[in-house]
């Protein structure tokens, strides 16, 4: 399914060539300043899938850094620019979701900060900061699979399919995620605003 996934993306035709495009083939010849531009292009993905998701500044660039650690390992494997950034969100997402397993099994309880949580890519236009506030704070409440569903969904702009094949789970529990979310999201702010969205 992954090699599927990989020449499903490689059909579609960036917006622009990227500066990392000739980066990934002397990467793959063992040029670590090669590496190194790979980095700068895709670390603020990566990080920002992280931090959306572990709410932990410290914490998602732990795990930022296993993730291109792991991408130094498995280079050779990688066919394109297309399928880099397609592993790097699958990565990412799955080491997301092992660290928030890791943290239940060892009963840590997850809090967050309003002050310290990162504002997702809202789904619609939220001129009213305690509106995004708050909707941060409903964002990080959702169970892991889904929370993370939603944000591949509107940080990330991914469709449901692609989301799918991240994840490695069927189109339809995608959007039934994010059906479910929306709609729990939409009860919270009219329970808190009087007011839907």
């Amino acid at each position: 399914m992954q090699r599927a996934a990989s020449l499903r993306h490689q059909d579609k035709a960036p917006a622009e060539p990227s500066p990392a495009d000739g980066a990934l083939t002397r990467a793959k010849q063992g040029d670590q300043t090669a590496f190194a531009e790979l980095v700068r292009e895709y670390q603020a993905m990566v990080y920002s899938l992280a931090r959306n998701f572990v709410r932990d500044a410290a914490i998602a660039e732990d795990l930022a850094q296993e993730v291109f650690l792991h991408l130094f390992r498995n280079l050779a494997a990688i066919e394109s620019p297309a399928h880099l950034k397609f592993w790097l969100r699958k990565v990412t997402s799955h080491r997301c979701i092992d660290f928030s397993r890791k943290q239940k099994a060892q009963g840590a309880k997850t809090s967050v900060s309003l002050d310290e949580a990162p504002e997702p890519v809202s789904i619609f236009d939220m001129p009213d900061s305690m509106m995004r506030s708050t909707i941060r704070r409903f964002v990080a409440t959702l169970p892991e699979k889904p929370r993370l569903v939603v944000t591949l969904r509107y940080q990330e702009d991914l469709d449901p399919m692609e989301i799918a094949e991240i994840l490695e789970m069927p189109l339809n529990t995608v959007k039934s995620h994010l059906r479910r979310s929306l709609a729990i999201l939409k009860e919270k702010v009219t329970r808190s605003f009087g007011t839907e969205f």
